[in-house]
Formats: C-alpha cells, structure tokens, sequence
C-alpha cells in the first residue's frame, strides 16, 4: 500500500501539483486524469468502500525532506507508526486515502503569499545557497533540502483530505501520518520543524467548501502550537486548545504567547484556551486533570461540528525534547474523551514526537480508539501540585469567557491541606461513633496497613458475634449526601441543610431488635484508591478467570478470621446496592464453607445495578435459588418482559417494591426481607440443607 500511495502521487502530481509550473497555473490546476486500478481522491468522489468508517493518510514520498547529518525530525518518524499499524492489523480496517500536495489557492487561506514563494524556492535553491543559508535556517530550528518544498506540500496536502473527508461524511474519523509538522509555521513564517500550517490550513479549506463551521483543534503537543493559534487569534468560529510545557516562556517557542492570559484578540478573545505547564514530567493524572476541568467543559459548550486533534506525542514517556510522562492509555482516553464531541466526526494529524518506540506505540492507541476500541484501564491517578495551581489559574481566566467552567472547582487544595478534612472521612468516623454509642458495635481490626488505609472505622460488628446462634452479614456502601447550595455557581453547601441518608440505620434497627448478631460493612473504598482488577497467573489461562478486588479480599478476610469462627450456624447475608456482588463473589470463593452456615442471600438493587447470581459450580446455583431474595423497583429493567424470563428466573424469590428512589427503597422493603429471613431461619436443618 506503502508503494501505491507514491507512485498514484507522483503520477498525478506530474499534471496538477509539480512545483515548475508557473503560480496562475498553481493557483488554477488542471484537471487530474484518474488512474484506473485506482482509489478516487476524497476531495473529487465520494469513498466507494461503505463499510469503512476510518481512514488514514499515508505516503512514504515524505521521507524524502530528510537531514543528512541527523535530526529528532527524521524520515523514520511516519515510518515506524504506519509499521505499528500495519503490524497491528489496523491498516487492514481502515480507508487508505491517496495524498496530495496543496494548493496555493488552499495554504493562502492562512499564509501569505510571500511564505509560499519562500517554501516553493526551496527546490531550486542550489547546493552553495543551501550550505550558505545552514545557519539562519539552523536559527530557526528548520534544515532545507530539496524535496522540503514537496514534502511539506504533501503533508499540508495530506490533512487537507483527511479533514476533508470527515467533514463531508465520506468517514467518520481519519488519521493523517504526515511530516513535516506544521503547527509553528505563522501566516508569514516557517519555524520549529514546520513550514505550512496543516492543520489550520486544513481547518479553513473545511469551512470554505463544507458546511462545517465551527471547528475545535485540540494541541496536545509538548510545544504550543503558536502558528495555529495566531491563524485563528480573532476567530470565534475555530476553538484552539493547547496543553503544553511553558516554563515561564522559557521553553519553546518561548515568549508570552500561549501563557493562561493569552486567550485570543478581538471578535476571538476567549476562544483560545492554553494550559501551560510550568515545567516537565507532567504525566496521564495531569493531562486528564486538564481535561475534566478545563478542556471538556469548554468544548462541550462550544459544540463543535468537527474535532481536528494536533497529534503530538513529544509529550510521551520516553520523549527526551519533551521530558514529559504521558503514556499511551493516556492519550487513548484524552481521544476517548474528545470522541464523544461533534457526533464522533473527528481528525488526527501528527505534529510532533521524536522517540520512534514512544510516537508508534501512542499512536497506536489513539488509532485503536479511532476505530471504536475502549482505551486501557489507567492506575489510581493523582494530578501533582503544580497542575491543580495551573489548571485553577486557567479555569480563572477561561470563566471570564465560558459558563461551564467553574475555578472554585480547581481550587488546589494544597494550600489548606493542613487545616482540611477529607467529608467521607468525617461521615465514616461519625457513623462509627454512633453505632459504637447506640448499639453498643466495635470495630473490627484489620489484618493489612492497605486493608487500614482503605476501609479503616468501616467494619463494625455487634459484641455478641462470637456468642449469638444468628448473625446477619450487611454488605454496602455510604448513604446519599444530600446538601442544599448556596450558589450553583460555586456549589457552596448550607452545611446546617445538608444531611446523609444512611438506610443501614432501619436494618440494625431491625436486626438489634430480632435479638441477632449483625457484622456492618460499608465498602466504600477511598476515592482516591479507585479499586483495580489483579488477575491471579494461574487463572490466566483458566476458563472462568479468579479476580480479586480489595474489597473482594476484605470480606474474604472478614469470613475466615470472624464470621467462620464466631459460632454462628444460621448466617444471613443482605447486600445493598454495589454490596450485593462481594457478597456473591465470597460465594464463589468460599463455597463449600459458606454452604453450611448461611441460610439467606437477600440483595437489595437500584436502577442502575442488576441482580448477581453465583458461578455454575457444582449445584452453587440450585443451593442459592433457594436460598434467596432479590429486591428491586418494579420499574426495574430486569422487571421488563423481554428481560424477566432469563434473568429473573435465576434467582428464588423477587419482591418487586412500587418505590422508584433507590433511598427509600430499603426502609419501604424491609417488612418482605424480614418475613423472608425468619422463613429462612425457621426451616427445618434438614430441609435448609435440602
């Protein structure tokens, strides 16, 4: 494909794009003969292939702009992410789409005319011209050879069609692997690897001969993308956004120019957004910061028709000119994330990036998004110091312009974090203090400083655990907050309306009075620990995979070291909520020993969560439909009925409750839990066996 794509380009160039025609002939081409055996250009006919709805952009006619003493802008740059593509079985699911060189009539839209003759001369500048102008050109952080005239004018050509192509509905999301980069190059000059303008270029020949016209470009290069945004400085109808280091201007390009003030000029003041880092090893949690705080809420409100993405991957990990930690599931989800804008129609085109192994396997993931797949679970994330003070002075300036951003949000809360408390922690110990004081419960200590750390005043039981017959098992997470504000703007609370709904209040209320020992585990994990999924090595190659959360080992440590040893042998489990599949989960683990003791499995489920059943492991399933309950609001989906026969069917008994809020839906289904748990308990330990 490598090889069509060059010899279709220089077949057709020869007759509309050659650089030895004269400028009204440049300016007017003429009419392109098209080749037969050939694909149709995205800008003449319409794509003939209707199951693709992703395209690409690539030609190995670019590696021909090439310095001969070695440069970090080097040929191998698109070489090697086509390679990762192509070895990846990406190139297969895609449109290629064939390249060509723009057109004067097309880069003027953003350059002057003075800065096309100046990139057109390279080709016939002679080796001494050449040699003489090293050091100026050398200044300017650009090399000039003579194919830099066609290689720049298939580059901007390249996201001409790519962009194109989507905004004319052809496809739905393209990717242009072109070089050399363009978002340096200003209307008049050339600089920092780039000599035209792709990708605002692009954008302008997308709103003269489309219909789309308000386009958002999101640079998340290392490097603000100066030229880009000077192209559209007092434009409203193009939202440039940049994310990039800054270092008090002192990092390239350097000056003032993309620092959080700098938000555009007159008609276009505000639609400039730049969140300049203040120096490197910014890394996914900072990115993604940016993003939920700034960036996303200003693109949702300005509803874009077409999303162009400047594709830099110098902020890689690994990337030694941006010194920078960004991984490749990190810019999966920043493309996840934009994908959901413009109803999916967007553009990638590469710009920078210089470690080959960084740039391929970056673009590898952002390619995977483009073609539907979902980005990589990302670790526990925390955004560093200097990115909440950077992000909070950006959503400062950007609320002058913009609802939708909110600075009392990004507050960084460093500079109280001495005389601040964590709300959840404070509800936790307020919760254990009352059960401690109205039902006499204590905590249970836990075995690891990480099980500490996480769910530490959460597990409380009665003090008769170890010497009642009965022990009901309750399995949850927090209550509902409920806060009245002072102002939606700045989501201030009235702390003295604001109260917690906690339902567990009625069920040891209940359990208190039944006379039965109660173990209360609230699962709430801390915010900032967001449980991960380990999948043990044995169970890798297993059919049904073992996975363990912390919560998951929680309530395995909880069975074996006190409710197993506590003498209970009639054992009531009730889940609420997301308790409801740890409990479940146990089953799955502690089978044989739960099968014993435990006489009821009751779980109460909200809209959004479905009843579990246990593995079909030995007669588990028999053993557990006689044992159980599933409670839910009859307007439940499982209550629906296409649904009901397969699913319901798997459980024993349903109790389908006339209460829509998840609140309330406890406290109004308590009487059927408790009829249901003393039938349970009254049965015959044969029959229970049974």
């Amino acid at each position: 494909m490598e090889g069509s794509s060059s010899s279709v380009v220089a077949s057709s160039s020869k007759q509309s794009d050659s650089m030895d025609v004269d400028e009204d002939m440049m300016t007017t081409p003429k009419p392109v003969r098209v080749i037969p055996a050939t694909r149709p250009r995205a800008n003449s006919l319409p794509l003939v292939a209707p199951d693709y709805a992703v395209g690409y952009i690539y030609s190995s006619e670019m590696m021909a702009h090439f310095c001969p003493s070695g440069h970090p802008e080097q040929p191998l740059r698109i070489q090697s992410i086509w390679q990762c593509l192509k070895k990846a079985g990406l190139t297969d699911k895609m449109k290629w789409l064939p390249i060509r060189a723009a057109r004067k009539g097309e880069a003027l839209l953003v350059h002057s005319e003075d800065h096309w003759n100046k990139v057109v001369a390279f080709q016939h500048m002679t080796e001494q011209q050449r040699a003489d102008s090293e050091h100026f050109y050398d200044a300017m952080s650009l090399y000039v050879v003579p194919m830099t005239t066609r290689s720049s004018l298939l580059s901007c050509g390249g996201v001409i069609e790519a962009a194109l192509a989507v905004a004319r509905g052809e496809l739905k999301k393209t990717f242009a692997i072109v070089r050399p980069p363009g978002h340096h190059a200003e209307p008049d000059e050339h600089m920092g690897f780039c000599f035209f303008n792709n990708v605002a270029v692009a954008a302008r020949v997308v709103q003269m001969m489309t219909p789309v016209k308000k386009i958002l470009i999101l640079d998340w290069d290392v490097h603000h993308g100066n030229g880009t945004q000077r192209a559209f400085d007092n434009d409203p109808s193009v939202l440039y956004m940049s994310i990039h280091r800054y270092d008090r201007g002192e990092f390239y390009p350097c000056g003032p120019y993309g620092a959080v003030d700098s938000c555009g000029e007159g008609a276009g003041e505000g639609y400039s957004v730049n969140v300049p880092w203040p120096g490197p090893e910014m890394g996914d949690a900072d990115y993604l910061y940016a993003f939920q705080k700034v960036i996303m809420p200003i693109a949702l409100e300005f509803a874009p028709d077409l999303v162009i993405i400047a594709a830099g991957f110098d902020a890689a990990a690994g990337d030694e000119l941006g010194e920078c930690d960004v991984t490749p599931a990190g810019y999966a989800h920043m493309t996840h994330m934009l994908a959901g804008l413009a109803g999916g129609r967007m553009v990638v085109a590469l710009e920078g990036g210089y470690n080959l192994k960084s740039i391929s396997d970056s673009a590898l993931a952002v390619t995977q998004i483009l073609l539907g797949q979902a980005p990589e679970q990302l670790p526990p994330l925390q955004a560093c110091e200097q990115a909440t003070e950077t992000v909070w002075l950006v959503a400062r300036q950007q609320s002058k312009y913009w609802k939708s951003v909110d600075p009392k949000s990004c507050e960084p809360r460093q500079d109280v974090e001495r005389i601040s408390f964590d709300l959840p922690d404070i509800l936790k110990k307020h919760r254990q203090y009352y059960l401690s004081k109205e039902h006499d419960m204590m905590q249970i200590p836990l075995l690891t400083p990480d099980q500490e750390d996480r769910f530490a005043t959460q597990v409380m039981c009665s003090s008769d655990i170890f010497s009642n017959k009965t022990l009901v098992v309750f399995a949850h997470e927090f209550g509902n907050l409920r806060m009245e504000l002072e102002s939606s703007a700045v989501c201030d609370a009235h702390l003295e309306r604001s109260y917690l709904i906690d339902v567990s209040k009625d069920v040891i209320d209940w359990v208190k009075r039944k006379g039965y020992a109660i173990l209360d585990a609230n699962l709430y994990s801390k915010p900032s620990d967001t449980l991960q999924v380990a999948i043990s090595k044995a169970a890798r190659g297993a059919k049904t995979k073992i996975v363990e959360t912390p919560v998951d080992k929680l309530l395995m440590y909880l069975w074996d070291n006190y409710i197993q040893l506590s003498g209970a042998d009639k054992i009531v489990f009730i889940g609420h909520g997301p308790g409801c599949k740890p409990l479940i989960d146990l089953l799955n683990t502690r089978a044989q020993s739960i099968k014993k003791s435990v006489k009821a499995i009751v779980q109460v489920v909200g809209p959004q969560i479905r009843g579990v059943v246990p593995r079909a492991v030995d007669d588990m399933r028999e053993w557990y439909h006689a044992r159980s309950l599933l409670v839910m609001s009859a307007s439940h989906p499982m209550m629906t009925p296409i649904e009901r026969p397969k699913d319901l069917r798997k459980h024993g008994f349903i109790v389908p409750v006339e209460e829509p809020r998840q609140i309330k839906l406890m406290s109004r289904a308590l009487p059927a839990i408790e009829q249901f748990v003393a039938q349970m308990l009254s049965k015959p330990a044969q029959q229970a066996q049974a």
